[in-house]
This record gives structure tokens, C-alpha cells and sequence, in this order.
């Protein structure tokens, strides 16, 4: 069964294990073939207090269903050098591109949205120098693999779902990084002093962690913030600002990525 928005309220980012419904919601159900209709029919109108006629029914062929979800999933370029690709495709000039090969799975991030994108982008124009890394909401973990193979040193990834970071830890080997991404299954096991910390959440909790941010990035290394749409870039940037020197790097179908460079404080005597 699957819960589906039956207008256009977007639901952002629920917490593990929180079933979230839209203000109009669409339930989807697959049946065994051969079940008849019409008990399933009365019983879900009975049960949910629905008339019949709300209630659409079709035939499903049978098909490879775990091929089928990646049949729009294809080769993404980001940038100059990056490419996130599905494993089933190949690129042509792979000699030149950074690969990170990517199915869609039951974590958050194949490059598909916009907020990802953006933070690839930046990756892709930034990292190069063995930058150290934290990639705080890793999803899938693309943001931090992305950043080991374009160059960094080293990735240490959170997320408050489980489920991500397991996802996080089997991209990485699959992608032949393992070694250089360590997951972290609290904020305590995070380090401090990199170069480069990548959030890629929801605008609330980017304000909330601001001066915990603060305390993890190098003087002179940079917070890549994003997840926020542009009514909230502002607001966002003032959390940050007693830190950082905040600049918006992008923005793609209504949402805005922003950067930011930790200053330096220089001690007077």
C-alpha cells in the first residue's frame, strides 16, 4: 500500500518511522491476481466512509517490477567533472568524469531533486584539495561519496534515520570508498575542524544548528547549506552570519543552495 498527495501539498522530509498524511491524500493497494472486484470494493468504502465511485480499480500486467523503477533513472552530469550514474548504464567518456554509481533505494538522494543537485554542483567546483568532510543528513550518502571521489580526503556521514545510514555504508563500498567514509550513528561521533561540512535538510533545522555547525568547520572552510526554498534563504543566512560570511551559490525550481566561508578570527593582543 502507498500513500500518495492527491492535490499538490508537498510533505518534506518526515522523521524515521512517521507516517505523514497530506490534507488530501491517495491510497494505492496491489491485490493478488484473481481477486474479485467488488467485495474489495464495498469493504474499502465501508471501512474508509467513501462512496464506491471514489474507488478505481484496473488490471496490472506482471512485469519485473525491481527493473521497472529504474527505467527513467539515467546518467546525471553535475558540473564539469561528476557524473551520478545507475549501475545497468554506462558513460562514454569515463576517462574523464568522476562516476558515482547510484540505484535509487529506500534512502533519500540519487542528484533527481534540486537541492541535491545544487550541493553536487558545489562539490564538483570545490573539492579537489583532500578536503575532510561531513556530510550532516547523508541520505544515500551520494554527497559524501561525490566528495571522496572528486578529492577529498575523508567523508563522515549522519543522519537521524537508520535506514540511511546503512544505505550510506553499502553505496560507499559499492562505489569502492568505503575506507574513506565513516558513519556516524550520532552528531557525538562527528569530528570537528573540516573543511567542508554539506547539510542537505530543511530550513528549520539548519537555523537550529547553526553554532553547532560553527564549531565543526576549519576557520577558512566552508558550509554548504541546502534543502531551504527562497522565502527561507533569508532567514537562514542571518543564523549564520555571526560565523560565516553567507552567499547563495545557486538556485534551481524554487529552491536555493547557500555557502558559506568560516572566518578566520585573528587574536589581538
Amino acid at each position: 500500500m502507498t500513500f500518495l498527495d492527491a492535490l499538490d501539498d508537498p510533505v518534506l522530509e518526515p522523521l524515521p518511522g512517521e507516517v505523514r498524511l497530506w490534507p488530501a491524500t491517495r491510497v494505492q493497494a496491489l491485490f493478488a491476481a484473481g481477486v474479485h472486484p467488488g467485495p474489495i470494493t464495498d469493504t474499502l468504502s465501508t471501512r474508509l466512509g467513501i462512496p464506491v465511485a471514489d474507488i478505481e480499480m484496473q488490471q496490472v500486467e506482471d512485469r519485473a517490477w525491481e527493473r521497472e523503477w529504474l527505467r527513467d533513472f539515467h546518467p546525471m552530469r553535475f558540473g564539469e567533472r561528476l557524473w551520478v550514474c545507475p549501475w545497468h548504464e554506462r558513460i562514454s567518456d569515463a576517462e574523464a568524469a568522476v562516476i558515482v554509481g547510484l540505484d535509487p533505494g529506500l534512502a533519500f538522494g540519487t542528484g533527481t531533486h534540486p537541492t541535491t543537485a545544487l550541493c553536487l554542483e558545489w562539490l564538483d567546483a570545490h573539492i579537489g584539495g583532500a578536503e575532510r568532510v561531513i556530510d550532516y543528513g547523508c541520505g544515500s550518502g551520494i554527497l559524501a561519496i561525490a566528495a571522496v571521489k572528486l578529492g577529498g580526503a575523508h567523508a563522515h556521514c549522519f543522519d537521524i534515520d537508520p535506514q540511511a545510514l546503512l544505505a550510506t555504508g553499502e553505496n560507499a563500498r559499492a562505489n569502492a570508498v568505503g575506507s574513506q567514509i565513516t558513519i556516524c550513528p550520532s552528531t557525538q561521533a562527528l569530528p570537528a575542524d573540516v573543511e567542508v561540512l554539506v547539510a542537505n535538510i530543511l530550513s528549520a533545522p539548519l537555523r537550529q544548528l547553526a553554532r553547532s555547525f560553527a564549531t565543526r568547520v576549519h576557520p577558512g572552510g566552508h558550509v554548504v547549506l541546502a534543502g531551504l526554498l527562497e522565502q527561507e534563504a533569508g532567514d537562514v543566512t542571518q543564523a549564520y552570519r555571526p560565523w560565516f560570511d553567507m552567499s547563495s551559490f545557486g538556485d534551481r525550481e524554487g529552491w536555493v543552495g547557500l555557502s558559506g566561508r568560516r572566518r578566520i578570527r585573528i587574536r589581538r593582543n
